[in-house]
């Protein structure tokens, strides 16, 4: 594979956990990456030298950047369509992104890459469409959720980004639909790699908590259905029913959700746990009895597309209650891998949890088979080869 540059707008991201997947099997099947990415790292970078993390060259902030920007000009290291565009451009809304595409299309020419992948359709796909108006390089990304189904309002466009894309690599065959029959012009160059999942990384649930044990993982923003979940927690108190609900993860909705529990005298049944690294995640998806993640839609659209959390807690063995929104049916099957829930249904999700946690053979049943469908379908190894075929022109 030719060496490609890949391109984040912030590279680790704790809350993207399936980028760093990608990159590292990528190299591990022998491409060469060379990784950017526009602002700095979120969360701990490991200690292995051979991660993808200690590979990472971060773009300049502004005052730096416009600096090298000058100096490649006076030096005569940019095209005539880059400075023209930087000049007409001046301080115009998303001005910096054609400033990092001088930049780092000076930087890819010098090092003789030729093309360069962007993921989301936001930031970074913005600045690999300038690289290419200025230098030549064709780009390709990978289109997630909010970035198609509610996109920000630039002058460099989601149509225009599409259009001028070698290739758009979305991960689920509800968003392939959905921009397939948005762009036909473009339906051609469109496909559908699902995120990957290391399934060694996560091991068998053996259900063993008691009382029985729901977990539920994202940040703390409304799409996820937090709110949901703690009411239809309420309901499962009232009923009764023992339980222990833990809710991992960190974001702008803490404050309200803690009083939500508060207010519904949750303090021994729903905990938020607050972020956890990776490997504390997969101990405790090992040691719960279902996992559930009531996504929803955002006031402006927004929503999830393929929760990787849901892939994680299938392959490890967990049975899942989610919703059916956008990608989330092509891993839950209800009766066959889990349940699905109306949106915002509170009353519906706690039945659908009282029903699961009084079956608890038929609750590891649908476990056992969500485990065999992320084997079979969410695999990182095979999806990523899926993915070098793609960025390859194959």
């Amino acid at each position: 594979m030719s060496p490609i540059a890949y391109l984040f707008e912030r590279f680790p991201s704790a809350g993207q956990t399936f980028c760093h997947r990608e990159v590292q099997e990528l190299i591990r099947q022998g491409a060469d990456a060379r990784i950017f990415s526009i602002r700095s790292a979120e969360g701990d970078v490991p200690p292995d030298p051979l991660s993808p993390m200690s590979r990472v060259v971060y773009l300049p902030e502004e005052s730096a950047l416009t600096a090298e920007v000058t100096r490649l000009i006076k030096e005569k290291k940019l095209p005539g369509a880059a400075i023209r565009a930087l000049e007409k451009w001046g301080r115009q809304t998303d001005f910096l992104r054609l400033m990092q595409a001088a930049f780092l299309g000076a930087r890819l020419r010098e090092e003789g890459i030729e093309r360069v992948h962007a993921h989301f359709a936001g930031m970074a796909a913005r600045t690999a469409y300038w690289i290419r108006e200025f230098f030549g390089i064709a780009y390709s990304l990978t289109a997630h959720a909010n970035d198609i189904f509610a996109p920000r309002d630039f002058a460099v466009s989601l149509p225009m980004i599409l259009k001028d894309a070698a290739a758009v690599v979305t991960v689920s065959d509800f968003s392939v639909d959905y921009l397939r029959t948005r762009f036909p012009a473009e339906a051609e160059k469109i496909h559908r790699v699902y995120n990957g999942v290391e399934l060694q990384r996560f091991w068998k649930a053996e259900n063993p908590a008691d009382p029985p044990s729901l977990i539920s993982v994202g940040r703390l923003i409304p799409k996820k259905g937090f709110r949901t979940l703690i009411a239809a927690c309420a309901r499962l108190r009232r009923s009764g029913r023992r339980f222990h609900c833990q809710i991992i993860g960190e974001g702008p909705l803490f404050g309200e959700l803690a009083t939500q529990v508060a207010n519904a005298q949750l303090g021994n049944e729903v905990q938020l746990v607050g972020p956890l690294g990776q490997a504390a995640i997969a101990d405790r998806l090992a040691t719960a009895t279902a996992f559930v993640l009531p996504c929803t839609r955002d006031a402006d659209g927004g929503m999830d597309n393929l929760p990787t959390v849901i892939m994680e807690a299938m392959a490890s063995g967990l049975p899942v209650i989610s919703t059916p929104l956008a990608g989330i049916p092509e891993m839950v099957e209800p009766g066959v891998t889990g349940l699905l829930v109306p949106p915002d249904d509170p009353v519906a999700l706690a039945a659908a949890i009282d029903g699961l946690l009084r079956q608890p053979a038929e609750a590891r049943l649908l476990g056992a088979r969500g485990r065999e469908r992320a084997a079979e379908k969410f695999s990182i190894e095979t999806n990523v080869r899926l993915l070098a075929a793609i960025l390859e022109g194959r």
